[in-house]
């Protein structure tokens, strides 16, 4: 069982090769930084009564599942701003629109270019169809992370689960729904 200083010590020794790694991993200092944070945050949450040898083979895979994390996380966001971009009009208001009010677009742009108007509000209507399709913990993951903008622990606070277990939900309900909207004629 590791002491309080021999976590400290570990964790500060592993610092700098961990920054290396996530930054190769994700060219982003920013965001290798924050791996490397949330890296350390979990070992010494999650393992403070492991042995001291144990240290860096399990740093090294929470090291590596958090930069897997991170892409998948860059991959869903990929995924819905990419949903939600064909909803957002050309012109752009000053705060930029809120893409869910988009949904009601003006009657004056309606007007203006029927064929776009058209469009979004088929695609606005495909969308929440398919989300009604989906398994209700599933939809509920979904909009908490990318509607609401939660992270995954607050939305498995909110859920009353693990956050494996809403990190496995959204990504069936992203596979779902691009396959709904694929067989629809939705190409994102």
């Amino acid at each position: 069982m590791a002491s309080r200083e021999e976590m400290a010590d570990f964790l500060e020794s592993a610092e700098k090769r961990a920054f290396k790694q996530a930054w190769y991993s994700v060219q982003n200092e920013d965001s290798a930084l924050d791996i490397v944070q949330d890296s350390m945050m979990k070992l010494a949450d999650r393992y403070p009564h492991a042995p001291a040898a144990e240290l860096p083979l399990i740093f090294q895979r929470i090291l590596q599942n958090t930069i897997r994390d991170f892409y998948r996380r860059s991959k869903a966001r990929r995924f819905v701003s990419t949903l939600l971009s064909s909803l957002i009009p050309a012109r752009e208001e000053e705060d930029g629109p809120d893409p869910l009010e988009v949904l009601d677009v003006a009657a004056d742009e309606a007007h203006s270019n029927p064929e776009l108007w058209c469009a979004r509000k088929e695609t606005a209507v495909l969308i929440e169809a398919s989300l009604q399709l989906l398994p209700a913990r599933q939809r509920e993951a979904f909009l908490l992370r990318y509607w609401e903008g939660l992270d995954v622990a607050a939305t498995a606070r909110v859920m009353g689960c693990s956050e494996g277990s809403v990190k496995t939900h959204c990504s069936r309900a992203n596979h779902t729904l691009a396959a709904i909207l694929a067989q629809k004629g939705v190409t994102l």
